[in-house]
């Protein structure tokens, strides 16, 4: 397993926190922490913009909330995953933050943890390996985002029938199962007849998907629209468009999460719509959520909490060229 320091918020850590080396690298002390509190941080990696993000909002939100956090990448490893968890407890932690490389390996993580909380984020286990105020989920509703992308579609091209490509996501994330089944139940709903000509998975990479997009667009099959699960991909397909001559402009592109990159492409016309996925919500609310569950406490007074203790939400929010310059960095 990796443990690595967040440099990137050094300033914050200049008043707030010192780095402590150990052998396999640095990790991220306070020395007020507000109780003793101790969360251990695991993720897959930090080396896409969106997991960035959630990345610096949770590294930051401990400082702020004066709480020492603890961050190791897993690389999507089940087993560093499931010793990590199991670790906890005797290596003083209080809390985990996990964003888990493979959701169905959730109830495994939960028998686990003996008894430490675990706060999920961004990858959403199936209901039934959650637990009130015990084993939590912080992220979005991934169906939103499909039937955003799906309903600015529809306002594009109508409701007939047309040629639909699908650029998806790690497979077994939740974020790639709910968005993509809500782009075809929406299609469906709104009575569209999609040809489904590509759909492949290609983990959330810019490169990945303009080379298996390219592959696609060498058999000259039409298409009349590309569903992308998040903006990296939409990128990578508008190059490969690019590459080959079409029209990005007449063949809508769209993505998720409203990344820079992505808005600055929707202003400059190239993809034609995202949505916002607040990875620095997410992360803030997965802190608040760990804080609290350290301390004994639920999570009713945290907003987006759900009654039933299990869920803590942050909205979408539709992105297109009239509104993304609202979100652009």
């Amino acid at each position: 397993m990796e443990k690595r320091p967040y440099m990137g918020l050094i300033c914050l850590a200049a008043a707030l926190v010192f780095l402590s080396v150990e052998l396999l690298g640095c990790s991220i002390r306070n020395t007020d922490a507000d109780g003793g509190v101790k969360i251990l941080f695991m993720i897959t990696s930090i080396d896409d913009v969106y997991r960035r993000k959630l990345t610096d909002a949770i590294i930051a939100k401990g400082a702020a909330e004066r709480v020492n956090i603890d961050l190791f990448e897993t690389h999507g490893n089940s087993d560093k995953e499931s010793k990590l968890v199991m670790e906890a407890g005797t290596k003083g932690y209080d809390a985990i933050i996990c964003r888990i490389g493979d959701n169905a390996n959730a109830q495994l993580i939960d028998r686990s943890s003996n008894g430490v909380p675990i706060v999920y984020v961004n990858n959403q286990p199936a209901e039934e390996h959650l637990e009130s105020n015990k084993y939590i989920f912080v992220g979005s509703n991934e169906e939103e985002a499909g039937k955003y992308q799906a309903e600015y579609v529809i306002s594009r091209l109508g409701v007939g029938a047309f040629n639909v490509a699908i650029l998806e996501g790690e497979k077994g994330h939740s974020a790639t199962i709910g968005r993509t089944s809500a782009v075809k139940e929406t299609l469906r709903n709104h009575g569209v007849n999609a040809n489904y000509v590509f759909v492949d998975y290609a983990d959330w990479s810019e490169s990945l998907a303009k080379e298996k997009f390219a592959r696609f667009l060498n058999n000259n099959t039409k298409v009349d629209a590309v569903f992308c699960n998040n903006d990296a991909m939409a990128l990578g397909v508008i190059e490969a468009m690019k590459e080959k001559g079409l029209d990005y402009t007449e063949i809508p592109v769209v993505g998720v999460d409203a990344t820079a990159e992505g808005c600055k492409s929707l202003a400059d016309g190239e993809m034609s719509f995202t949505v916002l996925q607040d990875a620095g919500m997410q992360g803030i609310k997965a802190v608040e959520a760990a804080i609290a569950l350290a301390k004994g406490e639920d999570i009713s007074r945290i907003e987006g909490a759900t009654s039933d203790g299990k869920y803590i939400w942050v909205d979408f929010e539709p992105v297109n060229k009239e509104n993304v310059y609202k979100y652009m960095e």
